[in-house]
């Protein structure tokens, strides 16, 4: 799973790229201070792992990861070169979903490009650039299709659809929200890697008073709640600061830190929860005396698909699934025992992988 961090300068982007991969990003009180794309591989926390993998007395554990891009903040008329351009928008392409970092607390000593906070003003602002990045994509698009569209009717029906979804962005609606008639336009709409057509989760960085409720009282959390609710968008509510603060302890410490905080989970577990859900995904695990690991699928993937996922011989070759959940195997004890009471199904091509689910797969190529 890839996620680009974006937002305004000064929002507190880099401190919660730095706060969530350790990596150090510069971060300052001043716009344009990241000036090269920054990435970092942050690991997904799953105690399903490490308990699996003192069973099994595993010599590597290998958790699901997350890999996060940084991008210069970015400012009104961004895609036509203004403060740093669109170069870092291409960086942001390929990614899964996008964390938009909006400012909702009130600090004299931090400035704010726009001289006042305002949250949907801030959205409005990154949106924009968004959609004139895209525009601009698909008018080159359209522009190579030229004559051809007059004799080649595949051409000439794609034409029609660039046409449509030129219109739909210029008229301030992001990609997500255009309807695709067939699966031609689906393949077609995929190829374009629409910056405007990737999911979003909000991070409201607010002040650390706001935490504990989950910033219940603030007026310009709301106001993204509101806004991604109307937009299926993922909200989480963070403190950069604290967030920084809270990456440089031990697990231990981070526990008892986060209990002062009157907080349950850290920004980073927020942030992970909703990449998962905003991206319709979740993990399968594979156990032994050599490896115990984490892997990403879809809900809904079936078991070859999944297979497919460790190598392709897997899924080319795949014959059966042997699978348990993993709280059955803990306590039994052993894939034996619970083969010997009857909890492990020898599943085919139809089985559909659950969240939790220990697999062994059988295959033959």
């Amino acid at each position: 799973m890839k996620l680009g961090i974006v937002g305004l300068p000064n929002v507190g982007k880099s401190t919660l790229f730095n706060s969530l991969t350790k990596a150090g990003a510069e971060s300052a009180n001043y716009p344009f201070c990241t000036i090269d794309p920054n990435v970092g591989i942050v690991t997904v926390p799953d105690e399903r792992l490490k308990l699996l993998g003192d069973m099994y007395h595993s010599k590597k554990v290998t958790p699901a990861v997350i890999e996060f891009v940084d991008i210069a903040g970015l400012v009104k008329g961004a895609s036509k070169g203004e403060g740093l351009g669109n170069q870092f928008l291409a960086n942001i392409r390929e990614v899964d979903a996008i964390v938009h970092v909006v400012r909702c607390f009130e600090d004299p000593n931090v400035v704010h490009v726009d001289g006042s906070i305002d949250p949907l003003r801030d959205i409005e602002t990154i949106n924009l650039e968004l959609i004139f990045a895209d525009v601009e994509v698909l008018e080159r698009r359209l522009a190579k299709q030229g004559r051809a569209a007059c004799n080649d009717k595949k051409i000439a029906k794609e034409a029609q659809m660039l046409k449509r979804l030129i219109e739909h962005l210029e008229a301030g609606k992001l990609a997500i929200s255009f309807e695709l008639n067939d699966e031609d336009e689906e393949k077609w709409f995929a190829e374009y890697n629409l910056l405007t057509a990737k999911p979003v989760i909000f991070a409201t960085n607010v002040a650390e008073d706001d935490l504990a409720d989950d910033a219940a009282n603030n007026a310009n959390v709301g106001k993204v709640r509101e806004f991604a609710a109307s937009n299926g968008s993922e909200v989480f509510v963070i403190c950069a600061q604290i967030e920084q603060e809270i990456a440089e302890l031990d697990d231990d410490e981070k526990q008892m830190f986060l209990e002062d905080l009157g907080l349950s989970e850290s920004g980073l577990d927020k942030l992970i929860k909703a990449s998962y859900k905003i991206l319709n995904l979740m993990s399968f695990l594979t156990a032994g005396e050599d490896e115990t690991r984490a892997w990403t699928i879809k809900i809904g993937t079936k078991a070859p698909q999944a297979a497919g996922k460790i190598h392709t011989d897997f899924e080319r070759g795949f014959i059966k699934a042997e699978v348990v959940n993993y709280k059955n195997l803990l306590e039994c004890g052993s894939l034996s025992a619970a083969r010997d009471k009857g909890l492990v199904g020898m599943e085919g091509k139809d089985y559909v992988v659950k969240d939790g689910d220990v697999i062994l797969f059988r295959f033959n190529v």
